[in-house]
């Protein structure tokens, strides 16, 4: 059954750095941090709506949670603490720095019915965390991830691609080292500047070139392949989809199907894999998982007509039920061969 979770942004609360790329109220398309009877009532209303409370997280996102001020947190704790347990939410899930994390304040999180942590590394490279302004280093994520898991917590890790004086090799180096702390989930943010931020200024300065959508997709495409192999679930890829990041975009990486593009590179390389090492005459049959239909033939039947002219066959994509995501099969005479 799919997780999901109530998102109530802080938005810069209890961040001690200004980072190059960030300005959360853009992000979140919310200005102020909300009070401890906003939350209250945000639950209230989300418990009357969500069917299936079990399955759903209170998520405190935009900010570093553990270092706002410990009577601020205490407070939208306490606010949450009502709608767990039985018949509430499954827990909650925070996210943080690196350096906002040690034994004293995992204690007090656990005893508040925190389940899920998630850490804003971005990069695991130092020179890339300092020329960014993150304030921490990739040693600190170490140490705090290995905390986290010590403690019971479920880990989130998030990375960014297409940083300040980062490029391919770095994001690829991030993502092995970030696999390595082991983490439950996984977050991909390819950058987007936007308007009022440090990267946004050096790009209009001629600076910094960010990473532009087709290079971020190929890249982002092979992370989330990456992930998969190892086992690791990325919950996202790509930010939200909203009209604050579309009116302060300047440049960079964005598509409110992001995800979506990447997936589609993904089924396609999968495809010519499976196309070039098994001969068959046309038309040729592909089956993917009956959810990944759109993702196989791709926006604008992308996928298929390039396939098409890479390989000279006529193409037909079928939903088969029980196939896992990104497995794909060669259909024949209704029944699959050549599971890849």
């Amino acid at each position: 059954m799919k997780h999901s979770n109530i998102a109530i942004f802080i938005p810069h609360s209890g961040c001690p750095h200004q980072c190059s790329f960030c300005n959360q109220r853009t992000i979140s398309g919310q200005a102020s941090s909300p009070s401890p009877e906003e939350v209250s009532g945000i639950l209230r209303q989300a418990k009357v709506e969500i069917a299936d409370p079990a399955n759903t997280e209170i998520a405190f996102f935009g900010g570093s949670f553990t270092a706002v001020p410990a009577s601020y947190r205490r407070t939208l704790l306490k606010a949450a603490e009502p709608f767990l347990g039985e018949d509430g939410f499954s827990g909650i899930r925070i996210s943080t720095r690196p350096d906002a994390i040690d034994r004293e304040v995992l204690s007090e999180l656990k005893e508040a019915g925190v389940t899920a942590i998630e850490l804003g590394a971005q990069s695991m490279r130092d020179e890339v965390l300092s020329a960014n302004g993150r304030g921490h280093t990739a040693e600190q994520v170490r140490t705090a991830s290995a905390l986290i898991r010590e403690q019971g917590f479920s880990l989130g890790l998030q990375m960014m691609t297409g940083l300040y004086q980062d490029d391919r090799e770095g994001a690829l180096f991030t993502a092995r080292e970030l696999a390595e702390c082991r983490p439950d989930t996984m977050r991909i943010y390819p950058v987007a500047v936007l308007k009022g931020t440090e990267l946004g200024r050096l790009w209009e300065a001629g600076i910094y070139r960010p990473m532009e959508l087709a290079e971020s997709v190929d890249l982002c495409a092979e992370l989330l392949w990456y992930f998969h192999l190892k086992g690791i679930r990325v919950i996202k890829a790509g930010l939200h989809a909203s009209a604050e990041v579309e009116a302060n975009r300047l440049a960079g990486a964005y598509h409110p199907a992001f995800r979506e593009l990447c997936e589609q590179r993904i089924y396609r390389e999968r495809a010519m894999e499976l196309l070039s090492c098994i001969p068959g005459a046309d038309p040729v049959t592909i089956g993917v998982s009956p959810r990944a239909v759109s993702k196989m033939a791709g926006q604008k039947r992308e996928n298929i007509l390039l396939l098409e002219k890479e390989t000279g066959r006529k193409l037909r994509i079928r939903g088969r039920a029980g196939l896992a995501e990104y497995e794909i099969i060669l259909v024949e005479e209704e029944e699959g061969q050549h599971c890849f």
